[in-house]
């Protein structure tokens, strides 16, 4: 029983202890007084063995109650561990089917722009050549719908192909890309619209571009479908070591706080996309006060 196990005894043990000692001192005064050592020896004998009884069944508990205390916390030390391991496995995860999924978009916009878009097109011009041959009123008219429905296939083609891989952001850059989309949307939102996007983003690395503009995607997704805006704002500040990105706009704003805003598997998205390539994202909102996404991103 070393001194380091006495010492994991608590206070008022100790306390307890010295008020046995000190009670058997008083009792011994009277012992001491009649003269017979002989009873002073076997009381003190008896005394001292009771004391050291007690405090080591008083200091095994101790010993145990600390065993117990070490190995919860490597239990939740290895825990821990394994939650922060299987986080970790679910981002990669997470990582890899964004980056399968939007090399899948790649593809089937590719498909759709050549395949689909060529059948489109051999149709239109076979249907221009009978236009051309035949006269006859009512064969004319119903021509003249099969085209109309020609055009909105083609027309339709060519969204379903922008929302898959938009290829401004392929052959013009970001800010190009950013700004058709966000006018486009904006205008059939019936929003007012404010832009700062330089040019001087074009340098910007493939997969920036990409996590980038999806987040802008994703975010005019959200506001025209629930913030109620009036003005959207979209600003792109870089510098020598990063680039910011902040849309604002001034709907009904969101409680951080509420379980919907915890649980948006939207929001979540565009957090772990640029979390993906080593950026951060915050949101700023409040109720009634709009709502801004910040995202920098290292260049």
């Amino acid at each position: 029983m070393s001194w380091s196990a006495l010492r994991l005894l608590p206070a008022r043990i100790w306390i307890a202890l010295l008020a046995v000692l000190a009670v058997t001192l008083a009792a011994l005064v009277p012992v001491l007084v009649s003269g017979s050592p002989a009873a002073l020896l076997l009381i003190t004998l008896i005394d001292i063995a009771l004391l050291a009884w007690i405090a080591r069944l008083l200091v095994t508990e101790a010993l145990r109650q600390e065993a117990r205390r070490a190995a919860a916390e490597q239990e939740a030390k290895d825990l821990e561990r394994l939650i922060e391991l299987r986080t970790r496995e679910l981002s990669d995860l997470s990582t890899h089917l964004q980056a399968f999924t939007e090399k899948e978009k790649a593809e089937l916009a590719r498909n759709l722009h050549d395949e689909l878009g060529g059948l489109l097109t051999a149709a239109k011009m076979d249907l221009s050549w009978m236009q051309s041959r035949l006269k006859d009123p009512p064969m004319e008219q119903r021509l003249s719908q099969l085209g109309s429905v020609l055009d909105e296939a083609m027309d339709l083609k060519r969204r379903v192909v922008e929302d898959l891989r938009p290829s401004l952001l392929e052959h013009f850059g970001l800010p190009t890309a950013l700004r058709a989309h966000l006018e486009a949307t904006c205008a059939k939102a019936g929003l007012d619209c404010e832009l700062e996007v330089p040019d001087a983003t074009d340098a910007m690395p493939k997969e920036l571009a990409i996590a980038l503009f999806r987040v802008v995607q994703e975010g005019m997704t959200n506001i025209v479908r629930h913030s109620g805006a009036r003005r959207v704002k979209l600003a792109i500040h870089p510098s020598e070591d990063r680039y910011l990105l902040m849309l604002s706009d001034d709907g009904c704003g969101m409680d951080l706080n509420s379980t919907r805003f915890r649980w948006s598997h939207g929001l979540a998205g565009m957090r772990h996309r640029v979390r993906a390539v080593g950026g951060t994202f915050d949101i700023e909102s409040s109720p009634s006060q709009g709502t801004t996404l910040r995202v920098e991103i290292p260049r």
